[in-house]
C-alpha cells in the first residue's frame, strides 16, 4: 500500500460537484440563475432538493473548511433568518407547484447555532410551499457541544427524521487540539432519545486531526459501533492553510502524516465492514438494510451536495443563504459569501449571487460518468449512454477515456477494466478520485488547487 500512497497521493478534485466548486467563475449573472431555475422546471431529476446554509458557529474549530462565521448578534440572526425565509418565497415562485419535495437538509457551519425556533419557520415555510414524496428525507446537523436531548426533541418536533451529529473524535485531547467543544451530555443520551422518536441517526468523524494515532482513533470508532449509529462518515481531514489560515493553529501539535493517515483509515474502515457495515462511496458506512446499501448493491447510488442519495430521493438542489450552491441540471450558482451583502440583496428582492457555471452537453455527460464511478465504484459506459440517450462511443469522447492508463491503474490492483466497464477494487478504494480524475477533460487546461486523496 505504502508505494501506491507515493504514487497517487497528489492533489485531485473530490468530486462532490462535477464540474468541482472552484472551476465556478465570477461572471455568472443573477439573469443567468433565474434562466437556469427555470429551465430546471422541464429537466430531471424532477424532485425537488432543498438545502439551508446556516454559516455560524459558536466558537471556530480550527480544522474547518466550511464557509462558517463566528456568532453574531441576535439582531444579525434574526436579519439572516428573515433573509433565507425572503430567499425562499422568491425561488419558489419559479419553480413548477407541482414538483415534489424529496429532501430538506440544513448545513453550515453549525446550524443549531441559532434558535431551533427559528430552524423550525424556515422548514415549516419550505414545507408549505411544496408536497413531499413518500418519507423524504428532512435532515439537519448538529454540534452536539451545544446541544441536550431536549433540544433534539425539538428538532424531531420540527419534522426532522434525520440527525447528523458532528462527533468528529471521541478523544477529547483531540478535539481541545482542535478549539473543538467536547458534546454536552453523553451521546448515548443523545442516541436514546432519537431513537425514541425513530429518527434515523448519523454520526460524523474526522480521520488526520492533530494527536490521532491508529489506536486511539481505533477506540473512537469501537465507541461509535457500540451506539450503533445507521450511517457512520469518516471525513478525511484536508489540510489547506493556504486557503484557510485558520488550519495554522492545528500546527501546534503534530498531524498525522500520509502513512498514519492511511493506516487511520484503513484500521477504521476494517473495523466497520467487520461490525457489519456497507461501505458506500469513499467515506460513508450504513447497515445492511439502509436504503444506500441497497442502492449500491443495485447500482443506483447517486450524490449531490447533500450527500449520498438514491435515484429515489435525488433532486434538483436549490440552496438557500450565503456561500449557498443550488446545483441544476445545467447550471451551479453560488450566493455571496458576505452575510451583509447577502441580507441586503434579498432585501432588495433580488437574489444575491456571486459565482457559477453553465455545464455545456459533454460537461453534463461527463458528470455522469465521474458520479457513477464515485457513487457505486463502476462505470458501465452502456448504462450511461441508454440514460444520456447516446452511443457508448460518443460518452467515452465526452471523457480523456485512455486504456494505457486504465491498465496502469490495474496493474497496481486499483481497478479492473474492460471495454465495458470500470470496476474499482476494493484496495483501490481510497484512489477512486485519481480514477475519476484520469477521466476529466477540464483538468487539462486547469491550475486549480485540490487536496491529496489521503
Amino acid at each position: 500500500m505504502d508505494h501506491l500512497i507515493s504514487k497517487y497521493n497528489t492533489p485531485v478534485p473530490r468530486y462532490t460537484s462535477y464540474p468541482p466548486a472552484n472551476f465556478f467563475h465570477d461572471n455568472f449573472a443573477e439573469s443567468q440563475f433565474w434562466e437556469a431555475i427555470t429551465h430546471s422546471n422541464t429537466q430531471e431529476p424532477n424532485h425537488l432538493s432543498f438545502y439551508i446554509h446556516i454559516p455560524f458557529c459558536k466558537r471556530m474549530c480550527y480544522y474547518c473548511g466550511c464557509n462558517s462565521f463566528p456568532m453574531q448578534q441576535e439582531q444579525e440572526v434574526r436579519e439572516y433568518r428573515d433573509a433565507i425565509k425572503r430567499e425562499i418565497n422568491l425561488v419558489c415562485e419559479k419553480i413548477s407547484p407541482g414538483r415534489k419535495i424529496s429532501q430538506i437538509h440544513f448545513g453550515g457551519g453549525s446550524p443549531t447555532a441559532i434558535p431551533l425556533s427559528y430552524i423550525k419557520e424556515i422548514n415549516s415555510l419550505l414545507l408549505q410551499k411544496f408536497e413531499c414524496i413518500d418519507n423524504p428525507e428532512i435532515a439537519i446537523e448538529c454540534h452536539p457541544g451545544y446541544m441536550d436531548e431536549h433540544d433534539f426533541e425539538l428538532l424531531a418536533d420540527a419534522g426532522f427524521n434525520r440527525i447528523s451529529i458532528g462527533i468528529q473524535d471521541f478523544n477529547n485531547a483531540v478535539l481541545k487540539a482542535c478549539n473543538r467543544k467536547a458534546p454536552q451530555v453523553p451521546i448515548d443520551r443523545i442516541v436514546t432519545a432519537l431513537r425514541n422518536r425513530n429518527i434515523h441517526i448519523n454520526f460524523d468523524f474526522i480521520y488526520g486531526l492533530p494527536l490521532q494515532t491508529t489506536e486511539s482513533f481505533e477506540e473512537t470508532i469501537q465507541q461509535a459501533i457500540a451506539l450503533s449509529p445507521d450511517r457512520l462518515v469518516t471525513f478525511s481531514y484536508a489540510h489547506v492553510p493556504h486557503i484557510f489560515p485558520r488550519q495554522q493553529l492545528l500546527e501546534r501539535n503534530p498531524l498525522p502524516q500520509d502513512e498514519l493517515k492511511s493506516n487511520i483509515y484503513e484500521n477504521a474502515q476494517k473495523l466497520l465492514l467487520h461490525a457489519g457495515y456497507i461501505q458506500v462511496g469513499i467515506d460513508h458506512f450504513v447497515k445492511q438494510n439502509d436504503e444506500l446499501s441497497i442502492a449500491r448493491q443495485n447500482h443506483t447510488l447517486h450524490r449531490n451536495f447533500q450527500g449520498y442519495c438514491t435515484r429515489r430521493t435525488t433532486g434538483q438542489v436549490y440552496a438557500f443563504g450565503a456561500t449557498a450552491i443550488s446545483q441544476l441540471t445545467s447550471a451551479y450558482t453560488q450566493n455571496t459569501k458576505s452575510i451583509n451583502e447577502y441580507i441586503e440583496t434579498i432585501n432588495k428582492g433580488h437574489i444575491p449571487v456571486k459565482k457559477g457555471y453553465a455545464l455545456s452537453q459533454e460537461e453534463q455527460i461527463l458528470r455522469e460518468v465521474i458520479t457513477d464511478l464515485m457513487c457505486n465504484n463502476r462505470i458501465n459506459w452502456q448504462e450511461i449512454a441508454d440514460r444520456v440517450k447516446l452511443s457508448v462511443a460518443e460518452v467515452k469522447s465526452a471523457t480523456t477515456y485512455d486504456e494505457k492508463k486504465l491498465q496502469e491503474f490495474a496493474d497496481d490492483g486499483i481497478t479492473e477494466w474492460s471495454e465495458q466497464e470500470i470496476r474499482m477494487k476494493q484496495k483501490g478504494s481510497p484512489f477512486v478520485r485519481n480514477v475519476a480524475a484520469s477521466l476529466d477533460k477540464l483538468l487539462l487546461q486547469s491550475d486549480k488547487t485540490f487536496s491529496k486523496p489521503i
